[in-house]
Formats: structure tokens, C-alpha cells, sequence
């Protein structure tokens, strides 16, 4: 049995501690930019929305095409230190967006570079919190910091949310940037603080060395060859690229509904931005309760879990699509997030026990690029869908788009097979 005292005992490491205040700080920071960024950007003199489209478009980019190289530099280097650095250039990032915004100087090729420097930090960043969780936490824990991480996040997403949209309102963009920046800043000191040792119980390196990513793997003289290594430890696990496979296609319809078709049936039928910003805070409420219930399984076969638990996952989509009552979306987005939360604990669990650690952020890099790949297509291809079918015949149709990926996923031995060690017994290390 496990219990809640057992996994608050994980604060008594010193290492982990300082990873879930650094991530948690973080993410705050990143849950500030959007509505500052957004409305900094409107609010520059003769600024339209595509202004704001090219600085987005700006920090997105570097982000999937510097996602690999992220990837390898995890892989090379004490992670660590890249985390640090990651959060370092995304503080550098923020600042200098904030300094233009607020001293008026705002060409749109300097606001730009400054969005780009973001995007390539999350590339950065994104592998390497994969990796670095085996590097602080013993093999039989890894579920629990997981868990206890995105509990962190979730709660700091959810407080960004709100109080950056107050930090606009009174004080404007540019200083609600000046507060990411802070944030930002103060994950890279946390995470300078952490000092990294083998940790029992966690899997070593192919050749029996440090799993620390230290670059200490024979043979390695170029990132092309760091990225075939990757690729091949990638697609050697059939649940691993199916799973990618599947969230390829998922991401896109969510991304359709979330970033296009749930707010325009939100506007037309359910009263509004508060009606939509009800439906996210009952994701939200969702988010933090998948994380208890994370905390408590163990399942046998993860992945065969995660992906069921995925299917429910459709319910807000189509309870959008067929009008219901506001009520039973927002119920309906709850369990969007409890399902979203116990798979992506899950994953990142199985992921982190099953990969080889000298390889695991390069594979993860693969993992975002696969999974994320498709996202921009939906949010394209979503508004001349509504105006061609009606934004509700399209949410069912994300909702069959969610439920066809699942299954499709199921039919994969490597998915329903996959099975963890036998339990050990879970240790603490301070």
C-alpha cells in the first residue's frame, strides 16, 4: 500500500525538493507570459493580430526545430546545468521583451529574436526535465515525483492564469513580463543549487556509467550521430512510437477544439469568455485531482492503462458538439483533466524506466516533435471547418478523431503488453 505520508517523505531529499521549487516557480513564470505577451504585443502603437502572430510564430518555430538538438545537449551534458541554462536564457528572453515593451522601442525584428530566444529555452528545456528525474530520485519513486511535480505545475498554471491576467490589467504587459523574468531567474538559481550524484537504484548507463547525462558514452562525435543513436532506442519500442503515433493525430484535434472551436460554441451558444473560462477551470480541477489518483496506482501494464484512461478524454468535445448544459461540460472537461494528468504521469514514468538514461532526452526530444507535429494543423484547419460544417458538427468530429487514436492504439501488442518490473520496495534518500 502506498501512502500520502510515504510520498510527502520525498521533501526530505534535498535535490528533489529544490527540482519541484524550481519547476514549480517556473512554471508560473510561463503560465504569466501568454496574457502579458499577447496583450504587451496589442497594446503597441499600430500593432494588429499579425503582430502578435509573428511573435508567437517566432517563439514557436525555434521550439520544434530545436527540439533534437535539445535532446542531445541533455544527453551530453549534467542536466543540471542545461535546466539551469534553459531557465537562464528563458529569464534573458522575458526581460528583454519586457525592457522593450516598457522603454517603447519595439521593432518587430528585435521582439522577434527576443521570442526566439524562448522557444529555443523550452526546446532546451522540455528533454531535459524528462531526464533529470531518474538522476534525482531512486527507480521505485520515480511515479511519486512525477506525480508530486505536475501537482506543482498544476497548481502554479492555475494561479498564473489568474494572476497575470490581474498583473495586465494593473500594471500592464511589460511589468507582468518584468514578473515572468523574476520567476524565470529564480528556477535558475534553485536549480544551480541541486547537486547531482548517481542515486541507488537508478538505471545506469549502457556502459555502466553515470546516468547523470555527462557525455561519458563511447563513441559519440557528432549531434547526427547522437540523433540516430536516439532514434534508434526510439523506434526500437513499439509502444513508444505508437503512443507518439497516436498523440500526433490527438494533439491536433485537441488543439483544434481547445484553441478554436470550443471558444466560438462557447461565444455563440454558452454566453461568452466566462462560460470558456469555466470549461478550463473545471479542466484545471480535473489536472489536480489526476495527480492523487496517479499517486495511488500502480498498474501492471501503464501504457495499456494510460491509454484507456485517455478515451473519456473525447467527453467534453462531444458534449460541446450536442449543446448540453454548461454544467456537464465543465463535468465533462474535470475528467478530460484527470485522464490528460494520469497518462502523462504515467508515461513519463515508463519512459524514464524503460529508456536507457544516456538516451532518454534525446528520445524524449522525439516524443514532443512527434507528438506536437500536427498541433499547428488543427488550429489552421479548424476555423475553415466551422464555416464549412458548424463548429459543432466539427467538435464531434474531434471527439471521433480522440476515440480512433485510442483504439487504434490498443491494437498494438507492445501497448497492451508492456509490463513493469516486479515492486521493490520504495526508499527515501536524503
Amino acid at each position: 500500500m502506498h501512502s500520502y505520508r510515504r510520498d510527502l517523505a520525498m521533501f526530505r531529499d534535498r535535490s528533489f525538493t529544490l527540482l519541484m521549487a524550481a519547476r514549480t516557480v517556473s512554471t508560473l513564470g510561463i503560465s504569466f507570459a501568454p496574457v502579458a505577451l499577447a496583450f504587451g504585443v496589442l497594446g503597441l502603437p499600430g500593432a494588429t493580430a499579425t503582430t502578435l502572430s509573428v511573435v508567437l510564430a517566432a517563439e514557436a518555430l525555434p521550439t520544434v526545430a530545436f527540439m533534437l538538438v535539445g535532446g542531445v545537449i541533455a544527453d551530453r551534458m549534467p542536466r543540471n546545468r542545461v535546466m539551469m541554462g534553459g531557465e537562464a536564457l528563458n529569464a534573458a528572453a522575458f526581460f528583454s521583451l519586457a525592457v522593450m515593451l516598457l522603454t517603447g522601442w519595439t521593432p518587430l525584428p528585435a521582439l522577434a529574436v527576443a521570442a526566439a530566444a524562448a522557444g529555443i529555452a523550452t526546446a532546451v528545456l522540455y528533454p531535459t526535465l524528462t531526464g533529470i528525474i531518474p538522476d534525482v530520485v531512486p527507480a521505485d519513486r520515480l511515479q511519486t515525483a512525477n506525480a508530486l511535480l505536475r501537482l506543482g505545475e498544476n497548481f502554479s498554471r492555475i494561479t498564473g492564469l489568474v494572476a497575470g491576467g490581474a498583473t495586465v490589467v494593473l500594471i500592464g504587459g511589460g511589468w507582468a513580463l518584468i514578473v515572468s523574468g523574476v520567476m524565470f531567474t529564480v528556477a535558475a538559481v534553485l536549480v544551480a543549487a541541486m547537486r547531482l550524484t548517481q542515486v541507488e537504484g537508478s538505471p545506469p548507463g549502457k556502459d555502466g556509467g553515470s546516468p547523470l547525462g555527462k557525455g561519458n558514452a563511447p563513441g559519440r562525435h557528432s549531434v547526427l550521430a547522437d540523433l540516430r543513436e536516439g532514434w534508434r532506442e526510439f523506434i526500437s519500442r513499439q509502444w513508444l512510437w505508437v503512443i507518439v503515433a497516436q498523440f500526433s493525430v490527438l494533439v491536433m484535434a485537441v488543439q483544434a477544439a481547445h484553441g478554436v472551436l470550443g471558444p466560438l460554441v462557447a461565444k455563440e451558444n454558452l454566453g461568452g469568455a466566462g462560460a470558456w473560462t469555466a470549461i478550463l477551470a473545471g479542466e484545471a480541477v480535473g489536472m489536480i485531482a489526476g495527480v492523487f489518483v496517479a499517486l495511488r496506482i500502480r498498474p501492471r501494464r501503464p501504457i495499456l492503462v494510460a491509454t484507456l484512461f485517455l478515451i473519456p478524454s473525447a467527453l467534453p468535445y462531444l458534449l460541446l458538439g450536442l449543446n448540453a448544459p454548461l454544467w456537464m461540460i465543465v463535468a465533462g472537461a474535470a475528467v478530460l483533466g484527470v485522464c490528460f494528468d494520469i497518462f502523462g504521469i504515467l508515461w513519463s514514468t515508463t519512459m524514464q524506466r524503460e529508456i536507457p538514461a544516456e538516451a532518454l532526452s534525446r528520445v524524449s526530444s522525439y516524443d514532443a516533435l512527434g507528438s506536437l507535429m500536427f498541433g499547428p494543423i488543427g488550429l489552421l484547419v479548424a476555423g475553415p471547418l466551422a464555416i464549412v460544417i458548424g463548429p459543432e458538427n466539427a467538435l464531434i468530429g474531434c471527439a471521433a478523431i480522440v476515440l480512433l487514436s485510442c483504439f487504434a492504439a490498443l491494437l498494438s501488442p507492445g501497448v497492451r503488453g508492456l509490463r513493469t518490473p516486479e515492486p521493490a520496495r520504495e526508499t527515501v534518500h536524503s
